[in-house]
């Protein structure tokens, strides 16, 4: 088995005069988990999107498994492959989810798609208790559910294709704090069961030192600072990390120290 899910290579993406990625590069042990924290704009969105596919790099290699991704080839058996491969959670579930269909329908749908002729009932059942959902969740429309339950149908129809990496983008942002705790051990009991591999695309550090193995820091497109997540945010030697973890609010915290030291960065 190769030793990395994936990994990204020198990726590179311009928007007219703007480099929003510029020469981005990580990997991903299998089974391991990997943050990419900074603030709006820093890059950390386009390269998720380049990764899963939803944006083309202008440059560069992602590779799953130790295979580059074929994000040029076409037609519908190549599309489902790269499905397979790498799979995104966004912030929001419920405007991805149809609400005239029945989590059931969501799951089937997908398990129909891409594994047609498989043992769905058996299937659907499965990916319920893998979320803590259960059968009595299969009926329920998205609006019948809560933002917490709508994520977790979100992360089951994820990994009903049984992809080697999950992409979550700020994927517990719009929860409360105590449903974000349940997801993210939720998360963190599937990856230890299945050895699926995480990135993790959040502006939280709270979030990054819970559920992270290790982490990058984007700052303009570019990576800035990277290692062990315990390592970084405990012994940042970037003044951007250092900014970041001086941001977060607490007792004595003054905004307005953190923005005259953001602006003389």
């Amino acid at each position: 088995m190769p030793e990395y899910a994936l990994e990204a290579v020198g990726l590179q993406r311009t928007f007219g005069s703007v480099r929003a990625v510029d020469d981005v590069s990580f990997a991903l042990p299998e089974g391991g988990s990997l943050g990419i924290v900074g603030e709006s704009g820093s890059g950390k969105t386009t390269t998720a999107r380049i990764v899963v596919g939803l944006e083309q790099a202008d440059d560069g290699d992602v590779l799953v498994r130790g295979r580059a991704r074929d994000v040029r080839g076409r037609g519908r058996a190549r599309r489902l492959a790269r499905a397979r491969q790498v799979q995104m959670v966004f912030q929001d579930p419920y405007l991805s989810l149809d609400p005239r269909t029945s989590v059931e329908q969501v799951l089937r749908e997908t398990l129909r798609l891409h594994f047609p002729g498989a043992d769905h009932d058996r299937r659907v059942r499965e990916l319920l208790d893998q979320v803590g959902l259960g059968s009595r969740a299969a009926d329920a429309r998205p609006r019948q559910l809560s933002g917490g339950q709508r994520q977790r149908v979100a992360i089951a129809r994820a990994l009903a294709v049984k992809p080697a990496v999950l992409v979550l983008d700020e994927a517990v942002a719009a929860l409360d704090v105590s449903v974000q705790a349940q997801i993210l051990n939720l998360l963190a009991d599937i990856r230890a069961e299945t050895r699926i591999g995480y990135l993790f695309i959040t502006h939280d550090l709270g979030v990054v030192r819970c559920v992270t193995d290790d982490v990058i820091v984007m700052r303009q497109g570019r990576v800035v600072e990277a290692g062990p997540t315990a390592e970084v945010l405990a012994t940042p030697q970037h003044p951007y990390t250092r900014l970041l973890l001086e941001s977060v609010p607490r007792p004595g915290w003054d905004p307005e120290a953190i923005a005259a030291a953001r602006r003389a960065l």
